[in-house]
């Protein structure tokens, strides 16, 4: 059975806080593959993450001088 878009969409967000098992990995890639809207929104999670976490970086350089 395919994968429906908020499923897609949840296992996307927690892809970024825990390792996907096999078959979850397998799902979501045949999901994306197939689905723009659920792909677009992966890349825009993942983007969300490394520039949060570049914002982190710089305030910890600016508190430390």
């Amino acid at each position: 059975m395919m994968m429906k878009c908020t499923e897609a969409t949840q296992m996307l967000s927690e892809r970024l806080d825990r390792k996907l098992s096999t078959k979850e990995k397998l799902s979501l890639g045949i999901h994306t593959a197939m689905c723009s809207p659920c792909r677009q929104f992966g890349e825009q999670m993942k983007e969300l993450r490394d520039i949060t976490k570049v914002y982190k970086d710089l305030n910890n350089v600016e508190t430390k001088e």
